[in-house]
């Protein structure tokens, strides 16, 4: 593994098999030991050290990891960028975005293609306020179309785009959601929304939760925290 690194600097990279990645410094005081992982959402290489270790040291030890980072860098799934020409995953199907000058700017769906005009550069930004715009409308009505008929009351519903979680409901109703879950199929898009529907009876994930959970998404969850396990790290990849 070849090793290029600037101190102190957002710079730092770690050159493992020819490419590079970035490398994320952290140090901790309660640590012991030095640590690496891998971020797959960012494609980045994290390494923790104690508050007063050498960086030099801690960086040669990472050189000795090689084939552990090979391993964890390889299930990395590859950067999506949207932009003309890509295709990005919507409601779990295929979508092309297809671009041309003489198009109209605003972004229409037609089937497999999102359409649009306007500015090359500016492709990306719109198409991704055109997915979290969908995204905001459809889980709004999802949620009101899980709550009522349980008589269940969400406070504000909002888009984020946390890495460790896909939706959270706070205990005064409010629920917030990662605005990539349009991207993901649908039957997994509503689990997680009755997920968050199901903490407004029960704030905690004991069995009465899990018990309602499923009766408000009319079928067993699991297989959609299975695709969520499986294939979330590829919807973080989606970038502009």
């Amino acid at each position: 593994m070849n090793i290029m690194w600037w101190n102190g600097g957002s710079d730092d990279q770690l050159t493992v098999g020819g490419v590079a990645y970035p490398l994320k410094v952290r140090r901790h005081a309660r640590s012991r030991a030095f640590r690496l992982s891998v971020d797959p959402g960012k494609g980045e290489i994290r390494l923790g050290l104690p508050t007063g270790a050498s960086l030099r040291k801690a960086i040669q030890w990472a050189c000795q990891q090689t084939d552990w980072l090979e391993r964890q860098l390889t299930a990395v799934p590859a950067t999506i960028l949207l932009a003309p020409g890509a295709v990005f995953p919507l409601e779990g199907l295929n979508i092309r975005i297809d671009w041309s000058p003489t198009l109209p700017r605003r972004v229409q769906r037609h089937e497999d293609r999102l359409q649009l005009g306007g500015p090359e550069e500016a492709v990306g930004p719109r198409t991704l306020r055109w997915l979290r715009e969908l995204a905001r409308q459809t889980l709004v009505n999802e949620t009101a179309a899980y709550a009522e008929p349980w008589g269940l009351k969400p406070g504000q519903i909002t888009m984020g785009d946390p890495r460790s979680r896909w939706g959270s409901c706070a205990s005064n109703g409010n629920i917030r959601y990662s605005w990539r879950l349009i991207c993901a199929p649908v039957f997994v898009r509503q689990a997680t929304v009755a997920h968050e529907v199901a903490h407004l009876a029960h704030m905690d994930h004991g069995p009465a939760f899990h018990a309602r959970h499923a009766e408000i998404y009319g079928g067993d969850p699991l297989p959609a925290r299975r695709w969520l396990r499986e294939n979330g790290a590829m919807l973080h990849r989606i970038s502009i």
